[in-house]
């Protein structure tokens, strides 16, 4: 089991920034990626972005073409911890976000488990 505990949420203005962070703990030895997607109401979950977290496989970094260019994603192993970094945020990125463990991929289906989300809103 890995356990996955998303902060850093809250309202920002347009063009402002936030970091998310996801604080995991468990079997994380075995998670091979971490990625952050984000839900709307009445929207599906969407891909944001994804980071490979064992160290046994070649680094890897994927974006979704809607965040590329101002969201990054990182991690820090030693501290069991993934973060989001978001900048410029338009009011789109509104959602709630959230943590995943599993293989590295695009889908929701690849994640195993999941934190419980923090919100991001941002006003016009």
């Amino acid at each position: 089991q890995v356990q996955l505990v998303e902060s850093g949420g809250g309202l920002v203005q347009a063009g402002g920034s936030l970091r998310l962070s996801c604080a995991a703990s468990g079997r994380t030895f075995s998670t091979l990626g971490m990625g952050w997607f984000r839900q709307a109401p009445g929207k599906e979950r969407d891909f944001v972005a994804a980071i490979s977290w064992n160290g046994g496989i070649t680094y890897y970094e994927s974006y979704a073409d809607s965040v590329k260019g101002r969201f990054t994603i990182f991690r820090d192993n030693a501290k069991n911890t993934v973060y989001l970094q978001m900048n410029g945020l338009k009011p789109e990125d509104t959602a709630v976000y959230y943590c995943a463990a599993g293989r590295i991929g695009v889908s929701s289906k690849d994640y195993d488990y999941w934190g419980q989300g923090t919100q991001v809103t941002v006003s016009s």
